[in-house]
């Protein structure tokens, strides 16, 4: 398969998520960016299209890891700024990509510092 066609179906489901996946006042969405080498995410309020809170690796203390490592690093700075905004639980946001390994890092560690999805 072609990096042009794995591209298109990730934005094809991206899109599909979207589109049914919103966050609200009271349940903001936890949106996930993973590049090659850094991880990001925010917390989106989709009703007044502002966001709470973001996290990212670039330039943080974990910048040596694995990029697992700095997901669940992430998750867990995200997690801790949620709570200080005041939200408890969030709408997850994959960006089109699958449930496992670096994304699921960063959601077990949200999850462990007591953010609800």
């Amino acid at each position: 398969m072609s990096l042009s066609l794995k591209l298109q179906n990730r934005a094809q489901r991206k899109n599909r998520i979207r589109a049914t996946v919103s966050g609200t006042t009271e349940r903001p969405r936890l949106s996930v960016h993973i590049s090659n080498t850094n991880v990001s995410a925010q917390i989106i309020d989709d009703v007044t299209h502002k966001t709470v809170a973001s996290v990212t690796s670039v330039g943080s203390k974990v910048a040596k890891g694995t990029l697992t490592e700095k997901a669940a690093w992430v998750g867990a700075e995200i997690a801790a700024s949620a709570k200080k905004a005041k939200v408890t639980a969030v709408v997850f946001d994959r960006s089109g990509r699958k449930y496992h390994g670096r994304i699921k890092a960063l959601a077990d560690a949200a999850r462990e510092k007591g953010l609800e999805f």
